[in-house]
């Protein structure tokens, strides 16, 4: 990441690493080129830094100590991290970590047609030809719960092809899901995993708020929402299956605190790029822009947690992507689909960039870190 040096050199970025010195995770913040440890019983976590009122100020003044420099953790080869070596961990520790789905139009589009297509790669295209002529692209200009959006829902609804998918994309409630467990998350140069049974999958580059209890979004990252186009095409009642696999949640490097130099109309006006590289030569660029989403992003947050549902740690909050690769990698017609080894690097230049390398799910190092063992390792260190 050459730019790497530009795009730290201002803001409050923070994040969590292994320590193995410790045998767990510290807190960071960027500082002067170097990741700095400001761990301590008043911010012993991620969640305690985020609750506080002044989290950007407190960051910014906290005393610590430099563990690493920022260019070698960013430059770690994928797939090098273990409990024995210093690495980057996903920069959240206790939020749940949600996700809003089909929040793009474009994207909406392919949700309905791997409905259709009951998740074979096969029937794609045919179905993507038959549901564009009917929609084409109109729907990327409605507003989400509109009266002209419940017109479109009407005249969809006579043609035959309304779907559950146009339902969350521009009814008036937003999918919301869990997308992974609390700490399953995996960081920056970690291996992103798929479930052995997908034959069809991408990878999904998209923002990430971290909000905290009160619903005050705090600041924003990049996240890789790994999707399994054929499990979710062949049922939504599979999503789970689709979405919540070992690795399958990648988030990172940092999270930019909102502070004079970083605010959410930035995030509203974010561009994200996205490029695949496979063993194989292929090489595939694409990109998401934020200023095409249907639901603003604050409204996302108060679907997500109200009085209806309370987050007392947090949560991080995936807001979709406007991505949905159709270039054909193999076969003409069957779009794009992972290969093993796939190296995939999520970018924005607010944010930084988020590198891993696909396997299958099975194949990634085993989720074997918890809430317990968090718990009692911050005991060990007498940060609790």
């Amino acid at each position: 990441m050459d730019s790497s040096k530009d795009i730290f050199a201002t803001g409050t970025f923070v994040g969590r690493i292994w320590d193995p010195r410790v045998q767990g995770p510290s807190l960071v913040v960027v500082r002067g080129g170097a990741a700095v440890d400001i761990t301590s019983k008043a911010v012993p976590t991620m969640r305690d830094l985020l609750e506080r009122d002044d989290a950007a100020a407190y960051a910014a003044r906290a005393e610590g100590t430099v563990v690493a420099g920022l260019e070698e953790l960013l430059s770690l080869s994928v797939g090098s991290g273990n409990s024995r070596t210093l690495h980057l961990l996903a920069p959240c520790d206790l939020q749940a970590v949600k996700a809003c789905g089909v929040t793009f139009a474009r994207s909406m589009i392919e949700r309905v047609i791997e409905e259709r297509a009951a998740g074979n790669p096969d029937l794609a295209q045919k179905m993507r030809e038959k549901v564009t002529a009917i929609i084409g692209d109109s729907l990327r200009n409605l507003k989400a719960g509109s009266p002209a959006a419940a017109r479109v829902k009407q005249a969809l609804i006579e043609e035959g092809v309304w779907s559950q998918y146009l339902e969350v994309g521009i009814g008036p409630d937003a999918e919301v899901f869990t997308k992974g467990q609390v700490l399953s998350s995996v960081g920056h140069a970690a291996d992103v995993g798929l479930h052995p049974i997908s034959r069809w999958n991408n990878p999904e580059p998209e923002i990430v708020l971290a909000v905290n209890s009160r619903g005050v979004v705090q600041g924003a990252t990049l996240g890789n929402d790994v999707n399994l186009r054929d499990v979710e095409g062949r049922s939504a009642l599979l999503l789970g299956k689709a979405k919540d696999n070992n690795a399958s949640c990648a988030i990172g490097p940092f999270i930019r605190l909102f502070d004079p130099t970083y605010a959410i109309d930035d995030v509203r006006n974010a561009e994200l790029s996205l490029r695949v590289e496979g063993e194989d030569g292929f090489v595939l660029n694409g990109s998401s822009s934020m200023k095409e989403i249907s639901r603003d992003p604050l409204d996302l947050v108060a679907q997500t947690l109200g009085r209806h549902h309370q987050y007392p740690d947090g949560f991080m909050l995936f807001m979709g992507t406007l991505f949905a690769p159709t270039e054909d990698r193999d076969s003409p017609g069957q779009g794009f689909t992972h290969k093993i080894g796939d190296i995939v690097t999520i970018a924005n230049d607010r944010l930084g960039a988020l590198t891993n390398r696909v396997r299958l799910s099975t194949e990634c190092p085993p989720w074997d870190f918890g809430i317990s063992h968090l718990m009692r390792n911050l005991s060990q260190r007498q940060l609790l």
